[in-house]
């Protein structure tokens, strides 16, 4: 689905570049899921599936292309 756009964004900005930005919004989305957790009294357990859950989604989505 965005993976398209995740090659041409890739391509334009290049493969380190764009390796450190993709880092950098997954590590921020990490620590949202992991502040929610947090809030919520979510054990570390389940918050390390919901980050899975993430990865595998952003797969499927084409956001890891």
């Amino acid at each position: 689905m965005f993976a398209p756009i995740v090659i041409l964004l890739r391509d334009r900005l290049g493969k380190v570049k764009f390796n450190k930005l993709r880092g950098e919004a997954i590590k921020l989305h990490s620590q949202v899921i992991t502040n929610f957790c947090e809030n919520l009294g979510i054990d570390r357990t389940a918050r390390q599936n919901m980050i899975r859950t993430a990865r595998d989604n952003g797969k499927k989505l084409g956001l890891l292309a």
